[in-house]
């Protein structure tokens, strides 16, 4: 899979006259990096992705990837983006496995404000193990021969200067498990009119950029302390296809530690389970533990009555680093010529919203169709292609910190005027979805990034925030005795 760092180097001898050799280099093999490298290649005539570590040939744990173990969602805005990115990936997920689940008329949750009922479908999610899916998109993305990758290599800053950046530096290992800065590691640079940045959490551009003489950029933090823990169990044979998602959310504004949990079908016949709780209310890395925090420690026992009969395949997966930040470079007075930043490495959230990867799909295409307009190479096209890949990070932001900002210690100086005013609409709206199916059809439009939040603030939206649900509150969820008996029917 790795190619050599020179042999392919974007400075290649070209015939006399032709054009000059459109380059772009990608950091990172993460979903974010792959998707990005995806959509230059309409543009660049080569694509270099560098790549710390080996990136895996199936569906295998990516190495430094441990938010992998836990579960992931693909939100329909987000597989529509990708699957304009990469024709026909969606289709070869269901081959592999993935499942479809209609919403919201196959998720059974409980939300703040009470159960949500099962309207017909209106949105969907595709679900599997997050193996499964990045080794997908990671054969159709890197079987394109314009698209070269380079392994056992780190980015070590940027070339160029506070109004352009030109290429990057890289430190090249010779051993795949070596850190080491030892003399046989090469060090060179390669030469690019785009730099995109996609190394996630452990982004270092906050540093690159100053060290070019630029401001530090504006950042925002907030840390729920939310640790999870993850588990996956066969699913009983009745309750392989078909089965609905079992989410119990937290209270955030009860004044108690946060604690949810979520069941979601993965390929192979097995559920995955992920529990999650704020400072105060963690669960543990202990297996024994593990069903009693699914049954007693959520605001509703679904979840654990439905674990107790199934069979653990793996111990507990357990995570601390989901702390929510965010990089405001689109807000940077200054912003050089050739650099992008996306995916984590400009926001990352919380993973319990599960919106990182149709977030990454998004800011995909939304870099691909601003080149479009404006044209490789034009004057300030970075400074518009950061300003439109925040667009869909914005969305994924206030859905994230809207919630967690409540619980205490979160930020340093609480929950802002927005943040309570925001809230008290938002609880007032998630109550009335309880019993409207329409306003509960704009929360999905708007939580699975198919629609901005503008939609919550349209008239008849107010209005029925006014009127409040049509329908009676649920008392328990809404799981049918079919349903209750595929798992060995301990509650109907």
């Amino acid at each position: 899979m790795t190619a050599s760092p020179h042999s392919d180097h974007p400075t290649a001898d070209r015939p006399s006259g032709a054009r000059p050799l459109r380059s772009a280099v990608v950091l990172g093999g993460s979903l974010a990096g792959l998707l990005a490298a995806r959509a230059l290649v309409e543009f660049a005539d080569v694509v270099t992705v560098v790549e710390r570590d080996v990136l895996p040939d199936g569906p295998e744990r990516r190495k430094n990837l441990p938010q992998a173990q836990h579960v992931h969602t693909l939100w329909s805005g987000g597989a529509k983006a990708m699957e304009e990115l990469v024709p026909g990936v969606t289709g070869l997920l269901a081959e592999a496995g993935a499942h479809r689940v209609p919403l919201t008329k196959d998720m059974v949750a409980l939300s703040s404000q009470g159960w949500f009922r099962r309207w017909d479908e209106s949105h969907h999610m595709i679900l599997c193990s997050r193996d499964l899916l990045d080794a997908t998109v990671r054969a159709q993305i890197l079987g394109d021969d314009r698209i070269k990758l380079v392994e056992r290599a780190e980015a070590l800053g940027l070339e160029g200067t506070a109004g352009a950046v030109t290429g990057v530096r890289v430190r090249g290992h010779d051993d795949a498990d070596s850190d080491s800065d030892s003399d046989s590691d090469a060090e060179y640079t390669l030469p690019a009119e785009l730099v995109v940045d996609a190394t996630g959490r452990a982004s270092r551009a906050p540093q690159w950029l100053t060290a070019l003489g630029l401001p530090e950029p504006e950042v925002r933090h907030v840390n729920s302390g939310l640790v999870y823990a993850s588990r996956v169990f066969r699913a009983p044979e009745n309750a392989r296809h078909g089965f609905p998602i079992l989410n119990v959310q937290a209270a955030p504004r009860d004044g108690r530690p946060g604690r949810s949990g979520v069941m979601v079908p993965i390929e192979d016949g097995r559920w995955m389970v992920t529990l999650s709780g704020t400072r105060g209310g963690e669960p543990t890395s202990d297996e024994d533990d593990f069903e009693r925090f699914a049954t007693e420690g959520l605001r509703h026992p679904v979840i654990g009555e439905f674990i107790a009969g199934a069979e653990p395949l793996t111990g507990v997966a357990f995570t601390r680093t989901t702390a929510n930040r965010r990089y405001y470079y689109e807000r940077s007075r200054q912003w050089p010529e050739g650099f992008l930043v996306i995916g984590d490495a400009l926001a990352a959230y919380n993973p319990i919203y599960g919106h990182g990867m149709s977030v990454a799909a998004q800011s995909a295409v939304a870099l691909r169709d601003v080149i479009r307009r404006q044209g490789w190479g034009t004057p300030r096209l970075a400074r518009a292609l950061q300003k439109a890949v925040a667009r869909p990070v914005n969305a994924a932001w206030d859905l994230a910190t809207g919630q967690d900002v409540f619980f205490p210690g979160a930020t340093e100086t609480g929950p802002t005027l927005r943040d309570r005013i925001l809230a008290a609409y938002v609880d007032r709206l998630l109550y009335t979805a309880t019993g409207n199916g329409r306003i509960a059809r704009r929360f999905t439009d708007v939580s699975s990034l198919e629609r901005g939040a503008h939609v919550l603030l349209a008239p008849s939206v107010l209005l029925a925030a006014v009127i409040g649900p049509l329908k009676a509150q649920l008392t328990g969820p809404p799981l049918t005795d079919d349903e209750w008996k595929a798992a060995g029917d301990r509650s109907s």
